[in-house]
């Protein structure tokens, strides 16, 4: 059993703010996970800054969580404070847009379009939040992160710090704070767009939504699994290596994209964590190929 926080000084110092012994599979897309020993909702870049700067003085471990996806949380929960990202204030100028780091990637590309601003379609179809994106370089459709930030606010221990494009030294689905592990929590950020019709960008939207609707499934998953291999897609090669469709428990490999795992009911995190294990090892030994996760797994693994 996971032993559990200490919680008075945490209580003296977040008082009503403290949620404790929370389940987590509710604040994730895959519906997965065991208890946060604390949580707390912020709703501003100034409170989320403030808690974690709390959290630091007090050296309790923490986890944000946005929109959930592209995280599996093990079984037995995340020993410390969970941060629900609800910082969600967006503000637009005439080629770019602020906004808060819990904004979701979808509702500010369909805010962008009814301004006639132009640049974000391909985030219609992304699931979280813009803190994950700036963090993880979330990308479709051509479009990823690094094609539209401008500047990223960041909470260090240092105090506030402003990054450009360039400090976030972005690769394909990384950037240097995930790379590097910073210890950095990303506050909002500023990202061009350019004017444009708004009855030709919602067309795009549109047809990027459907594109996504025909090729991946319906339901609970964490997002794409495992990151595409260099000139090659992983749900491809897990397909070849004859994978689809197969279940541990009630997670399964989905037969529409073999890059998506679906929870079918109650799924354990092991569960999951087994059926990624198959799917390395098999595609490693047919393929020679190494897949790497794109999903991020969080807490304590046993068993």
């Amino acid at each position: 059993m996971m032993k559990t926080l200490s919680l008075p000084n945490l209580r003296a110092a977040f008082g009503d703010k403290l949620q404790e012994h929370v389940s987590l599979a509710a604040y994730t897309s895959a519906r997965i996970g065991g208890e946060a020993d604390g949580l707390i909702i912020v709703h501003s870049a100034d409170e989320l800054a403030e808690t974690v700067s709390k959290l630091w003085e007090m050296d309790i471990p923490y986890l944000i969580l946005g929109g959930g996806s592209n995280v599996l949380i093990s079984d037995e929960g995340f020993h410390g404070v969970v941060v629900l990202n609800k910082a969600k204030e967006i503000r637009f100028a005439e080629d770019s847009v602020w906004a808060e780091s819990g904004a979701t990637m979808s509702r500010l590309a369909n805010q962008a379009a009814t301004k006639g601003l132009a640049g974000m379609e391909w985030a219609a179809t992304v699931p979280g939040t813009v803190g994950g994106a700036v963090y993880g370089n979330a990308g479709a459709f051509g479009g990823d992160m690094a094609g539209n930030l401008i500047q990223a606010e960041l909470l260090t221990e240092a105090g506030r710090q402003t990054w450009s494009l360039e400090d976030m030294a972005y690769a394909y689905r990384s950037s240097k704070l995930k790379r590097d592990a910073v210890n950095a929590v990303i506050l909002s950020a500023k990202m061009k767009l350019t004017n444009g019709d708004p009855d030709e960008i919602r067309e795009r939207m549109r047809s990027f939504i459907q594109k996504r609707k025909n090729t991946q499934p319906p339901g609970a998953s964490m997002g794409s699994m495992f990151k595409n291999p260099e000139g090659d897609h992983a749900g491809r090669l897990i397909e070849a290596a004859g994978l689809k469709g197969t279940r541990i428990g009630n997670v399964e490999i989905s037969t529409v994209h073999a890059n998506f795992f679906v929870n079918h009911g109650e799924t354990k995190a092991k569960d999951v964590r087994a059926l990624i294990a198959l799917v390395q090892k098999t595609v490693q030994e047919q393929f020679g190929v190494a897949l790497e996760l794109e999903v991020e797994i969080v807490g304590e693994t046993h068993g």
